[in-house]
């Protein structure tokens, strides 16, 4: 199935207004997997990881996880099947796949492995990439510019040495063997998200999943991992080094109020992966960031899941 124009408005869908409701409702030390990184903090019924405690807001607990596999087909369905966009597909290729918290399947193909790190400390790596995918990330980098930095910075070996590589897509920046990630010729692939938006306005400030958003971007800021506009990231690539930067923009809506099938079908998934979420997203951002109690932010979860399954609201999460 190709999929549709994402730069175009995304038209609703005649519906019913008595059914206009989905639902009711520093250097790196890679971690080895001791007792102290699998002891979980818990707090207002969620768990959250241990190793750099409070760096990431989501919890990482079974419900979480199994959102996370809802959001992934998402993500599948977006890309027609493709884990990524960017040209590189060896299936040989030997995969790392770093994360704050072990939550990994056990069973992984031999050339998958999984490393306990932190992505913010100086990458230590022995070897460069040829391609590093980086997914959903926004709201918990707390300096872009030296995350796209690290991502890029190589060692250019002498033409001569690797005649058979084409011309790389971005300039020298340094020439430190010991800081080379990126592959000449490599790709950085950013998979991004913006908090949701309409284009009539039928979202506004006074509902529910609006003000959700909103504190939790207030939250984000004050503990320095405030979002990214998603339209500066492709200037803070190109100013890390980076040339022939192509974006691409997709649209998730809230529930299934577009009239476009794809979209419907997006939104259906969507809706489950958001109601699912909301409380996970909220909870540990808003109590301690904002002192909010946990009744509260219970409270206004609730609230705007009303919302997402609202369907005279056209909203949508850009991406």
């Amino acid at each position: 199935m190709s999929t549709p124009p994402q730069n175009v408005v995304v038209e609703p869908d005649d519906f019913n207004d008595n059914d206009s409701s989905l639902g009711d409702d520093g250097t790196s030390s890679k971690a080895s997997l001791n007792s102290s990184v699998l002891d979980y903090r818990k707090e207002n019924g969620r768990t959250y990881h241990r190793y750099r405690d409070g760096k990431y807001h989501f919890p990482n607990d079974e419900a979480e996880n199994e959102r996370l596999d809802l959001q992934h087909h998402i993500f599948d369905l977006s890309f027609d099947g493709k884990l990524g966009l960017a040209p590189p597909n060896d299936p040989d290729a030997k995969v790392i796949g770093v994360d704050l918290s072990p939550t990994q399947p056990q069973f992984v193909p031999p050339n998958v492995k999984f490393e306990i790190d932190d992505i913010e400390d100086s990458w230590t790596y022995s070897q460069p990439f040829d391609y590093i995918h980086s997914r959903m990330m926004n709201n918990i980098i707390s300096n872009w510019e030296e995350y796209l930095r690290q991502s890029f910075e190589y060692f250019l070996q002498p033409p001569s040495l690797s005649p058979s590589l084409p011309e790389p897509p971005f300039r020298i920046l340094t020439n430190n063997p010991l800081r080379r990630h990126l592959n000449p010729g490599g790709w950085l692939e950013l998979q991004e998200f913006a908090l949701p938006v309409s284009d009539d306005d039928t979202l506004t400030e006074e509902h529910a999943l609006y003000q959700s958003m909103k504190y939790l971007g207030e939250a984000a800021a004050k503990t320095n991992r405030a979002f990214v506009d998603l339209d500066a990231l492709k200037p803070m690539m190109e100013a890390a080094g980076f040339v022939g930067v192509a974006e691409m923009r997709f649209k998730w809506p809230n529930n299934t109020w577009p009239r476009h099938p794809r979209f419907k079908e997006l939104g259906a998934w969507n809706y489950e992966n958001i109601t699912t979420g909301l409380q996970g997203f909220l909870m540990a951002a808003l109590t301690p960031g904002l002192g909010w109690r946990a009744d509260e932010v219970n409270v206004l979860a609730a609230q705007a899941r009303k919302d997402v399954g609202d369907k005279s609201i056209h909203a949508y999460w850009p991406m």
